[in-house]
């Protein structure tokens, strides 16, 4: 088996979402983690990068197979089905994805099967029997130090799930030969895992000790089958991390999309980062494949304070939220409430109150009372700059820098952060825009009147550039009211300023106040 030691160049940005387990419908936890790959991967493009994004479903496994029977459903029917849910979810949330991966797909299949016969080739699986604990609900196996015994003397995993006690035949991974490996990878290159909390639970989990992992199961069958032994299905994490490389054409070395490898960024919940950050540069290095850049783990969502819960029947589908909310707004607050990496609490008032004071207040009073100043005071013609004044260069200063600003951010996964950068610079255009006041210049110094709107115009033209990826729909509204052809709207175009004289269209409402039903009068 031929290495893959692909080193993309710095023009190419991979990024992924995990794959949705189909054994339920998609949440708000789900939208949360497209929408954030989303936003790197739209910046990667308006910053002249040739990018490749992944999103799918994990469709093995005996909960699946499990969840089928109980809808009375066969099991790839039953997989269809949420697979094209998961797949209407991340279009109603405007999510860019290059491709969308089923680990029931034969390209899939083909790609899990050679990696295991890469990893088998180099030593790294054997034949045994496993006795242990095992999570249903995790798809997990868990060591006997990792348990907490209840009152009733049942025992659960750290995530809460039951476990019980399993014995059968099974392939198992080499995983304790690691160990050093994978801490010197945490060591040297702390990029590679964030964020820091996760980091030091990894980290901490690996320095206890790393035991070999049972990879095949032999008690039920909805699985890819072990090449040369197919009593035995691969277990779903092995198969289901696959699927990166997979949509890429492994195990091809000549296929077109293997150049994107290793990926540059994989974005999961924080309850599988131990399978993306052990599990999965484990089975990398055993076969010879270069690592993933980085891998980031987002946290949980509550509802009002609460666990989301099928029980309590809170679970929130995004798509009900955008129906209410319009879709840039409900994206917008899911990065914007808690800095991202940590946990975040879905409240409507909170959610509303983002909404009027952010995007209706800040940004679109700002554009709406800039654009119809120039319509009704300029007959619509885009002004030409005057002399500038210091305040003037201030402002322009700070909106230039917001493209550089937010690569770092963007760089670390700070997503909260980048918002808040471009926040300060539409805060200082409202500030002055009051000290201006273009309104009152108007009857004292229709020249000076002009460049005033003119700077907050350019101001204008760096803030939506810049929102285009958290907000795709609406920024692109406010970049054709500030007359920004389309092929004008990445971040290199923000180098030339725009021809005065141009007719700018009538200026329009981009973002409608909310008033949550308690609050009505």
């Amino acid at each position: 088996m031929t290495s893959i030691t692909t080193t993309p160049g710095t023009n190419r940005y991979y990024v992924t979402t995990p794959i949705y387990y189909v054994n339920g419908a998609p949440h708000i936890g789900h939208a949360y983690t497209s929408v954030a790959a989303d936003v790197l991967a739209r910046f990667n493009r308006l910053d002249g990068k040739d990018v490749f994004f992944l999103t799918g479903t994990d469709e093995h496994g005996q909960k699946v197979e499990q969840a089928a029977q109980n809808a009375g459903v066969e099991t790839q029917a039953f997989t269809d089905g949420i697979a094209s849910d998961f797949r209407d979810m991340a279009d109603a949330m405007d999510i860019s994805y290059d491709d969308f991966i089923r680990t029931t797909e034969p390209r899939h299949k083909k790609a899990a099967q050679a990696l295991w016969e890469a990893v088998s080739a180099n030593g790294h699986i054997y034949l045994g029997a496993y006795e242990g604990w095992y999570a249903l609900r995790d798809e997990c196996f868990y060591s006997e130090d990792e348990l907490t015994t209840r009152p009733d003397g049942s025992r659960i995993a750290p995530s809460g799930a039951p476990v019980e006690w399993v014995r059968e035949p099974s392939y198992f991974f080499r995983l304790s030969a690691f160990q050093d490996r994978l801490l010197a990878l945490y060591e040297q290159h702390p990029e590679f895992l964030g964020p820091s909390g996760r980091r030091n639970e990894i980290v901490s989990f690996v320095r206890q000790g790393l035991k070999d992992l049972s990879i095949s199961r032999t008690s039920f069958r909805w699985g890819i089958p072990v090449p040369n032994d197919p009593d035995h299905v691969m277990y779903v994490w092995f198969d289901a991390l696959t699927n990166y490389l997979s949509a890429l054409g492994y195990p091809d070395p000549g296929a077109e999309r293997m150049a994107f490898w290793p990926a540059s960024a994989h974005i999961v919940g924080k309850d599988i980062i131990r399978f993306h950050a052990v599990f999965w540069p484990a089975f990398l290095m055993a076969a010879g494949i270069a690592l993933p850049e980085a891998v980031y783990a987002n946290g949980w969502w509550t509802i009002e304070g609460e666990k989301m819960s099928k029980s309590v029947g809170n679970v929130v589908d995004p798509r009900d939220l955008v129906a209410t909310y319009g879709l840039d707004p409900v994206r917008f607050f899911l990065l914007r409430e808690v800095p991202f990496g940590g946990d975040s609490d879905l409240n409507r008032r909170s959610l509303v109150n983002r909404l009027n004071v952010e995007l209706a207040n800040d940004l679109g009073n700002l554009a709406q009372r800039t654009l119809s100043l120039i319509a009704r005071n300029c007959e619509g013609i885009l002004p030409a700059f005057g002399t500038l004044s210091d305040d003037d260069r201030a402002l322009l200063a700070g909106a230039s820098l917001l493209p550089e600003l937010l690569r770092g951010q963007m760089k670390r996964f700070a997503l909260t952060d980048g918002l808040e950068e471009v926040w300060k610079v539409i805060r200082a255009c409202n500030a002055y825009i009051d000290r201006q006041a273009p309104w009152a210049l108007k009857k004292t110094d229709i020249v000076r009147m002009a460049s005033v709107l003119r700077v907050l115009h350019e101001a204008l033209r760096h803030i939506a550039t810049t929102l285009q990826p958290f907000m795709p729909g609406t920024m692109a509204k406010l970049l054709t009211q500030l007359g920004v052809a389309e092929e004008k709207r990445d971040f290199a175009a923000l180098s030339e300023t725009l021809e005065e004289g141009i007719v700018l269209p009538a200026p329009q409402g981009l973002f409608p106040r909310h008033v949550l039903p308690e609050d009505a009068s």
